[in-house]
């Protein structure tokens, strides 16, 4: 893999890279343990120990090799301070880990100076770390990756995430609307995964009406850096109370130009 250079942005990346990996693999082996300490953070959304266990050891690694960095994680909080900081989610898909449905995935990005600069995630279906580096291109392990180039709506795949934050309504209105397109769609419970399906041309869309900053940091950047076109409201309102996010192949970029104006006026406040 190329390797992203300047101001320690390389160092990090490599970091990140091995943690997704050997956190991921590690909690997929801890599985039944976690499942005996399993609490209700809210409606159908869940904590487990291997939640914990994983932010603890990640939070902890970056500490230890780059103590000045800041840190933002789903489950021990941390403002996002300092000239660059982390942010992540241990397990993007909770449910699905618990219920044993191998959507999930571990969440690492990095940013500085109002940039997202790195994200990497492991991704539990296939074992496989996807990463990319702000400018350097998107790669799954060491194989870049990229869009795809599907024009037509007919043959197109979507994948939907549904927020108990916004409209049930909302959300199939959405969902009408891909259907009279043509567009096919799925839910898969974890926006990170539903992140690098789009970067590397297994589905063409990603849609969800209200995310955390920890869901989509790294897959954004990874998105973005594969090639597809990434909408969401700025950085500081991700970071402060979260939004709407498309990505989408810029192939089908007029027929869901409606996304944008959703997401926009999510942003602006007169969605």
């Amino acid at each position: 893999m190329t390797s992203a250079t300047g101001n320690g942005i390389s160092e990090r990346l490599a970091l990140a890279r091995r943690l997704a990996a050997s956190v991921g693999r590690e909690i997929e082996a801890f599985h039944e343990e976690a499942l005996s300490a399993v609490t209700r953070k809210g409606l159908q959304d869940f904590v487990t120990a291997a939640d914990r266990h994983a932010e603890d050891l990640i939070r902890g690694a970056l500490a230890e090799a780059f103590p000045e960095d800041g840190f933002v994680g789903e489950e021990t909080g941390g403002q996002p301070a300092g000239e660059g900081f982390w942010v992540v989610d241990p397990i993007d898909g909770t449910t699905n880990y618990i219920r044993g449905l191998r959507h999930w995935g571990v969440s690492i990005a990095f940013v500085r100076a109002g940039q997202i600069e790195l994200g990497c995630i492991y991704d539990a279906t296939t074992g496989r770390v996807y990463s990319a580096a702000r400018g350097k291109g998107a790669f799954c392990e060491d194989r870049k990756i990229a869009v795809s180039m599907r024009e037509d709506p007919n043959e197109a795949l979507a994948i939907l995430g549904c927020s108990r934050r916004t409209s049930f309504e909302d959300y199939q209105a959405v969902a009408r609307k891909l259907h009279d397109l043509g567009i096919d769609y799925r839910r898969l419970g974890s926006a990170a995964i539903g992140l690098v399906r789009v970067a590397n041309g297994v589905a063409d869309l990603y849609f969800e009406a209200h995310l955390n900053s920890w869901d989509i940091m790294a897959g954004s950047l990874i998105a973005s850096e594969a090639g597809a076109t990434v909408v969401m409201p700025p950085l500081e309102i991700m970071l402060e109370k979260g939004g709407p996010l498309a990505a989408y192949t810029p192939s089908l970029g007029a027929r869901l130009s409606f996304l944008d104006r959703l997401v926009e006026g999510a942003g602006s406040g007169t969605g």
